[in-house]
């Protein structure tokens, strides 16, 4: 126990390690992590990793899908609402199909069932590994919107053809109409029940005198609660979780105060990093396992159906893209689309179709897949299954992963959404808000100016930036400055901590923060 114990606790160290590297060279840190749990795997002495089916999808996919529905944005979701669901739903289908067939053709042993669980699996791009990849370019925020939003979805569509394939494999039938029927009440009753989840917990967290500890942990039970409820009532608890979660995210400010908002964020970025690097790191260690149940196929013959799948996959995703451009622009004849002015270069379509790498999702998919059928007979290929998943992700994050940067950079993107510098925007938020600021003093609060002397002079504050036109151009420059002053204001407070022994060093922890706060106000702006 102790062993194991220690064997994790290096791994979590060791993923730590391997993504602050991948910030130093400028490499999306899931390649670094899949390839390290690859070759710590061949390690003689290393215990073999072993997770539970059943527990996959419960442990890692509620707060993962929980913390992109927060971080999505609701107003981009909407804009760019058919290309997403396109995406998500019709191409996910289309690739499922397409991996059905081919697999069914060229994998002996796979039948269409079996395919289509296949398909199931690995047909959802996972928008960790693009994201990730994405942080070292610049792009129009269009692409990182629609990648944001295709992945909420995507993986509930994915899933719903994964389960129907299951039933299929298992029963050896499949009936179109009760198939029909179960897909119509698990997309709409996986969003009904999240929004009335997310319902009661806004209700909760309104009308109950919570603190900001108790809204965090009410922020890790409800993802939770979510999932369960939808797959106990049959329905999607992938389209539950995103459903709820864009529901309360959409009402934060409503129902979190600003402790609460602060902390949350901080907690769950950490909870998410190290869930993200523990799955990374699992598909290169989950290797042997995988190849140990290989039996009659030759692990270099289960690697070229691999490859094979892989181009498929890359094949489908890039037809899709520029069938999308098309179809859009036939219809701008007919509807308002969100971009009537198409862009004239058509190699960049090619960067949202090279923008497939697969990840967290295929994994947890093929893991959950039970060892053995409900009559106690082996799952058939079900370690093909999962050595072929396995050789999708790899190569598709080691592929697509290390040339995106570079494609990226031969084509050149043009931000048609927003022409003005961010800094430039950035200052007109400003004075606007300085000027409500004085508005609002000058109303309510002019007769308290000469009572309270610290809000006059925050009013001039306000003042001066109204009046000043100066827009920080070089802010690097600027925030290093104000860095470094706020650097020596902590060093004066923990040496009058460490020097007065009678003072209250809560007081002095509090005026920390306020430093912190300040310093990271400087970091958002950069």
């Amino acid at each position: 126990m102790l062993d194991h114990l220690t064997f994790y606790l290096v791994v979590v160290v060791l993923i730590t390690f391997l993504i602050m590297l991948a910030d130093k060279i400028k490499v999306a840190y899931p390649i670094l992590l899949v390839l390290a749990g690859l070759g710590i795997s061949f390690i003689p002495g290393i215990p073999m990793i072993h997770i539970e089916p059943e527990l996959i999808f419960l442990i890692f996919l509620p707060p993962l899908l929980y913390e992109a529905a927060w971080t999505t944005s609701w107003k981009e979701l909407w804009r760019w609402r058919r290309i997403v669901l396109s995406f998500a739903f019709i191409v996910v289908l289309l690739t499922a199909i397409a991996v059905a067939l081919v697999s069914n053709y060229f994998i002996p042993g796979i039948s269409l069932a079996l395919g289509f669980l296949l398909g199931g699996i690995v047909s959802p791009p996972d928008a960790v590994s693009a994201g990730a990849i994405l942080k070292y370019m610049k792009i129009p925020k269009r692409y990182q919107s629609i990648l944001a939003g295709e992945s909420l979805l995507n993986d509930a569509s994915s899933l719903i053809i994964f389960r129907f394939a299951m039933v299929a494999v298992a029963t050896g039938q499949f009936i179109w109409s009760e198939a029909a029927a179960s897909f119509l009440w698990m997309c709409l009753g996986g969003v009904l029940i999240g929004v009335l989840v997310g319902l009661v917990f806004y209700k909760v967290h309104r009308f109950f005198p919570t603190s900001a500890n108790i809204d965090i942990i009410l922020t890790f039970v409800a993802p939770f609660v979510m999932y369960i409820t939808a797959e106990e009532l049959h329905a999607s608890g992938v389209l539950s979780v995103v459903a709820g979660g864009l529901f309360l995210s959409y009402r934060a400010h409503q129902f979190l105060s600003s402790s609460s908002r602060l902390r949350a964020v901080t907690v769950w970025e950490s909870i998410v990093f190290i869930l993200n690097g523990i799955v990374f790191m699992l598909i290169g260690l989950d290797l042997p396992e995988i190849v140990q149940g290989l039996e009659d196929t030759s692990v270099w013959t289960a690697f070229k159906y691999g490859v094979l799948i892989t181009a498929m996959l890359i094949l489908v995703r890039i037809l899709a893209t520029y069938s999308a451009i098309v179809v859009s622009l036939v219809m701008r004849n007919f509807i308002t689309i969100a971009d009537p002015d198409m862009p004239a270069n058509l190699k960049t379509p090619m960067i949202f179709g090279w923008s497939g790498m697969r990840g967290v999702v295929s994994l947890a998919a093929a893991l959950s897949i039970p060892l053995t059928l409900s009559d106690g007979s082996p799952f058939p290929q079900r370690n093909l299954i999962l050595f072929i998943t396995f050789v999708v992700i790899l190569l598709t994050l080691v592929v697509q992963g290390m040339t995106l940067p570079w494609l990226i950079s031969k084509i050149k993107l043009e931000d048609r959404d927003f022409i003005k510098p961010e800094k430039e925007i950035d200052n007109e938020i400003r004075h606007e808000l300085a000027k409500i600021a004085i508005a609002k003093v000058r109303k309510d609060y002019q007769n308290q100016l000469e009572q309270f002397p610290a809000l006059a002079e925050q009013l001039q504050i306000w003042e001066n930036r109204v009046n000043s036109s100066e827009i920080i151009f070089n802010y690097d420059e600027y925030r290093d400055i104000n860095t470094a002053i706020l650097e020596e204001q902590r060093k004066w407070l923990i040496a009058k901590n460490r020097s007065e022994l009678l003072l209250d060093e809560e007081i002095i922890r509090r005026h920390l923060r306020l430093l912190d706060l300040q310093e990271e106000k400087l970091n958002l702006g950069s």
